[in-house]
């Protein structure tokens, strides 16, 4: 990764970090700005009237854009980086995940740990319930073995649990396996995982959307969860409850026109209620690993990444319905789940685009308020 640091040119580098570094600029407002004025350089320099012109670009980040009121000093994360031999890419670079690019609002910079190039032609997610059994516990190493025997890159979120089996698998069978951090690169999260991190750093990649320093926090999942997604070809959910944050990987997956795969479970037990609802819903039925790799269940690789547009446009009739349930007071996500009758897995789902998209606002403790 360091070699592509240096390849891309230290001061465009340090632009796209510049306004990745400033509060506000997420993902659909950074493309916007993008789409607006070419560069992250010409937007770091563009006069105030021409970034307050930007239709729903809020008045204070275009304020804080124009000032380049960054949190961190671009030139000092860049130097933190690369002494712990991370790298950056962008969003325009060639070496950045085709899948990835074309998902709706693609991180327009990931912080990478070791070699993501064998995940390029899609890897395979393999997701589940931190609280797993001993069964799921064997289904998620074999998985991992296995897709590490055909050569194919599994991909997870590093939690406790599911994620840590299968990447544990992986790495016993010599394959790549990449986790995605919902914190930043220098963060073991969770902590006893700092072993596994700096083995999967030297074996495969791990890799966060989050600059050094940020430390973990429950807003933070469901987006890494649309990473997971976004850099696999299809998605297996090994075990999952109702309300596990697998459920939104695996609706994003759908969303981004991924295969879900569901491992079924016993009747009637937690740990396997959303695989088993997943299957209900659709999901393509898991039992091992050879029905990954039967003929057809895999879609191909991808050619060039067809990245989605810069506007999110108007929002989908579901979207549309849950934000008549939002107003310019924070609510609590159970208040909206309540009201919308929406079920975990969707109403998290529907709230991250909106978030995304900066209709709305997400406030510490799951409050959710419109961006007015």
């Amino acid at each position: 990764m360091e070699g592509q640091t240096r390849a891309q040119g230290s001061q465009e580098l340090l632009e796209w970090l510049g306004l990745k570094l400033i509060p506000g600029v997420g993902s659909v407002t950074f493309a916007r700005l993008l789409a607006v004025f070419g560069t992250p350089g010409a937007a770091l320099g563009a006069p105030l009237k021409a970034l307050e012109a930007i239709p729903r670009l809020r008045p204070q980040v275009a304020r804080a854009v124009h000032r380049r009121a960054w949190e961190v000093d671009p030139q000092q994360q860049l130097k933190a980086l690369q002494a712990m031999g991370a790298g950056v890419l962008t969003l325009h670079d060639p070496a950045y995940p085709p899948l990835l690019a074309g998902v709706y609002a693609p991180p327009p910079v990931l912080f990478v740990l070791g070699d993501l190039s064998p995940c390029l032609a899609g890897g395979v997610a393999v997701v589940g319930s931190r609280a797993m059994s001993p069964y799921g516990r064997r289904l998620a190493g074999e998985l991992g073995r296995d897709l590490a025997r055909q050569g194919v890159s599994l991909v997870s979120g590093l939690a406790r649990g599911v994620d840590a089996a299968a990447h544990r698998g992986a790495l016993e069978a010599k394959g790549h396996t990449v986790g995605v951090l919902g914190c930043g690169l220098d963060v073991a999260y969770p902590r006893e995982h700092k072993d596994l991190i700096a083995q999967m750093a030297a074996q495969g990649a791990v890799i966060s959307e989050f600059p050094l320093g940020t430390q973990p926090a429950p807003a933070h999942f469901p987006v890494r969860n649309r990473v997971i997604s976004g850099l696999s070809r299809a998605v297996v959910v090994v075990e999952a409850g109702l309300k596990s944050g697998s459920l939104i990987t695996a609706r994003h997956a759908l969303e981004q026109g991924r295969e879900v795969f569901a491992v079924p479970g016993p009747v009637g037990s937690a740990t396997s209620a959303g695989s088993n609802q997943l299957i209900k819903e659709g999901a393509r039925l898991l039992t091992s690993s050879r029905d990954l790799f039967e003929p057809g269940a895999l879609p191909p690789g991808p050619g060039p990444g067809t990245p989605r547009p810069a506007d999110p446009g108007e929002p989908s009739p579901a979207e549309a319905e849950l934000l008549k349930h939002i107003g310019p007071e924070p609510l609590h996500i159970d208040q909206i789940g309540r009201a919308s009758g929406l079920g975990p897995g969707e109403l998290a789902t529907f709230l991250l685009n909106l978030v995304l998209a900066e209709r709305v606002v997400e406030l510490p403790g799951k409050h959710y308020v419109l961006n007015l």
